[in-house]
């Protein structure tokens, strides 16, 4: 696993992965990013092979693809802006996903890592949630993604393109930058508490969560790449431990020292989720994976970074 390609490279998760690949690993990257939320500053002082474009584009992927010895897929559209852009969201998520796929196989690549999301199972019937808990769409985003999914399966039955599809939940972490209006809840909440400003929960609070520390999710998506096993296979990436965001708020308090007031405001459209807890039992069998990082560690971590 020497060269590698990262779509959405320059995001929060992509920026992390292209970091630890290339200081840890030796590898030779290559990112692909629009740039539509991803930073050139997370790629700063990195050996990388930097293209902007877009996985739309099936010529310019079909070309990065070439010699490559693992597709790690990331880039995509996220929650907030698939409901804001269905359209864009289908294109980038659906037909980008299709296009990685497409190139893997005429370029015969090693193997493709793809990155889907908890957001499938919707409002599941059992707490941790099982890979075969029968997917719910609640948003365009979760019905992108899944679509994604199908695709991977397919060309991995029809084609033999070797394939592995990771489902996140709730990563966070440092390069969740809180200049991005897409930012996650934890890079809003640790950013309002160190300008001692109020920490907006929308709804009860009472809605949970699955946090996923992001060097967590990364050691995943690396071992997914390298476990023979994993050809074919979806696996949950999770911590297996439920958090309210109430409990969140009062962790990123205590982990600032911040004095901020919680404010309780209108739910949005995409709260419509009440409980998440990821069952990992099958990503620890199959690759000895298990997070190392506690919520509180994870925070404070994610801290440092933003200080």
């Amino acid at each position: 696993m020497k060269k590698i390609l990262v779509t959405g490279g320059a995001g929060f998760v992509g920026s992390n992965l292209v970091r630890r690949l290339v200081q840890d690993g030796d590898c030779q990257v290559t990112v692909l990013d629009d740039f539509f939320t991803g930073e050139r500053r997370h790629l700063e002082g990195l050996n990388v092979n930097l293209v902007e474009g877009s996985v739309v584009d099936a010529e310019l992927v079909e070309k990065l693809a070439q010699d490559q010895d693992v597709i790690f897929h990331l880039a995509c559209r996220n929650i907030i802006v698939s409901g804001q852009m269905p359209r864009q969201d289908l294109e980038v998520n659906v037909i980008g996903t299709f296009n990685v796929l497409e190139a893997a196989r005429n370029q015969k690549v090693g193997r493709v890592v793809y990155t889907s999301t908890s957001s499938v199972y919707g409002n599941p019937r059992y707490i941790p949630i099982l890979e075969e808990e029968l997917p719910k769409f609640l948003n365009f985003y979760s019905s992108s993604k899944f679509a994604g999914e199908s695709y991977a399966h397919t060309f991995y039955e029809m084609y033999g393109v070797p394939v592995t599809i990771l489902r996140y939940s709730n990563v966070y972490g440092p390069n969740q930058s809180p200049r991005n209006p897409y930012c996650g809840v934890i890079g809003k909440f640790l950013t309002a508490a160190i300008q001692g400003q109020p920490l907006n929960i929308h709804g009860d609070g009472e809605q949970t969560r699955d946090y996923t520390f992001v060097d967590d999710a990364i050691e995943a998506t690396i071992q997914a790449a390298l476990c023979p096993k994993a050809l074919g296979e979806v696996y949950n990436v999770g911590t297996e431990v439920e958090t309210s965001v109430n409990r969140l708020a009062h962790l990123v308090l205590e982990v600032t020292k911040s004095s901020s007031p919680i404010v309780y405001i209108d739910k949005r459209d995409i709260d419509n989720i009440r409980r998440r807890s990821l069952n990992i039992g099958k990503i620890r069998s199959h690759m000895r994976f298990s997070p190392s990082h506690s919520l509180a560690k994870g925070l404070l971590k994610t801290l440092e970074s933003l200080r």
